[in-house]
């Protein structure tokens, strides 16, 4: 009687090639890892439109168990879940191995949404918030906006990504409505989740954790940078709001699947640093959080997080705001392009979504 494959459960390595994660020189201060990971909502799983994969593997008790499997492998500090529908069941099973969680779900008719779960063991919660990137269509009732050229831009399109459509085109079709009209454009139903925790270690440390999945079709790109925009405006002003409650300086961490390849316009608007030739009130008003992506400034940007016969790139990522106190010290090892694993694209046995995770452990150091 033959078995299928079990899934493959990556473990961390050092982040800059050589080295130790395991190393025994003592390390005196706060140390945590996070994985993101979109697990592809089971309610977008059909045969129809995964015709490449086993359809055993697509079947919700495989797939679930494997997906389990693979989470629970990672041991980590933060798990960054997109796509998550059934949330019950994850969070009851989660719950079992020490993670508390905190879920939205899209707007709309959506079934599935994002997730942060947090081991209870490292992290203590102290505020949470949600954005909902519908009330974007806010800031073209008020004549506000999340950069001065947002409303000329919404009301054209910008097809400047390289991003192809992939099954999300089947997965997720446009609502009915004049895209031409900024109300109907940009109401897309993504949403993101927002978190502070309190580290638990030998000093205090807080750090503000969170993930979003912005829209998918390369022809909204326009949408998809506004809601890039709204979210650093978001970051920011509740990084503010948290220092000033808890006083501390928060260390951010957002992560997620950006459905944006490197070098577009949402992954430079997000990584970009302010030109010295602007005044520091032009920066942060364009600019509200500087982030840095793990990947980009470690070993490179993977070669791919989503692999399926229309489509094989890099749309997830995990951004953080840096400084002096942390470091990434390891990555989620990845598989190479020609890895038998992936060989006949995602999803199956070896990976039950068709993204892969990707995850980093991080040094605090104190001040």
């Amino acid at each position: 009687m033959s078995t299928n494959p079990a899934p493959i459960c990556p473990k961390f390595i050092p982040a800059e090639g050589g080295g130790n994660i395991n190393s025994t020189s003592k390390f005196e201060g706060i140390r945590f890892s996070l994985v993101s990971y979109n697990i592809l909502a089971q309610v977008y799983v059909r045969s129809a439109l995964y015709p490449h994969s086993p359809s055993a593997c697509l079947k919700w008790k495989n797939r679930s168990d494997a997906v389990l499997t693979v989470l629970k492998s990672f041991g980590a500090d933060f798990l960054c879940l997109q796509e998550l529908d059934n949330e019950d069941f994850y969070k009851g099973n989660m719950e079992t191995e020490g993670y508390s969680s905190l879920y939205i779900q899209r707007s709309g008719q959506k079934r599935d949404g994002c997730g942060i779960f947090y081991k209870i063991s490292c992290a203590e919660l102290l505020v949470e918030d949600r954005i909902y990137y519908n009330e974007l269509v806010n800031s073209i009732k008020d004549g506000s906006s999340c950069g001065d050229d947002q409303n000329n831009t919404l009301a054209g399109g910008n097809n400047d990504s390289d991003l192809k459509s992939s099954s999300w085109s089947k997965k997720d079709s446009r609502d009915h409505g004049d895209l031409n009209d900024p109300y109907v454009r940009l109401k897309r139903d993504c949403v993101g989740i927002m978190a502070a925790f309190r580290l638990k270690g030998p000093f205090d440390h807080v750090v503000i954790v969170a993930t979003t999945h912005l829209y998918w079709d390369p022809e909204l790109a326009d949408v998809k940078l506004a809601q890039a925009k709204y979210l650093s405006s978001r970051l920011a002003e509740f990084r503010t709001q948290v220092s000033d409650r808890y006083d501390c300086v928060p260390s951010v961490i957002v992560a997620g699947d950006f459905n944006s390849v490197p070098g577009d316009k949402v992954y430079q608007y997000l990584t970009l640093r302010c030109p010295k030739s602007a005044t520091l009130v032009e920066c942060i008003e364009e600019y509200p959080i500087p982030l840095c992506s793990v990947h980009a400034s470690t070993r490179g940007e993977p070669r791919f997080t989503n692999c399926t016969p229309d489509f094989t790139d890099t749309l997830d990522y995990i951004f953080f705001s840096p400084s002096d106190r942390i470091k990434p010290v390891s990555i989620l090892e990845l598989p190479d392009a020609d890895s038998p694993s992936v060989v006949g694209c995602l999803p199956n046995y070896y990976h039950p979504s068709d993204h892969i995770p990707i995850g980093a452990e991080f040094e605090i150091t104190k001040d």
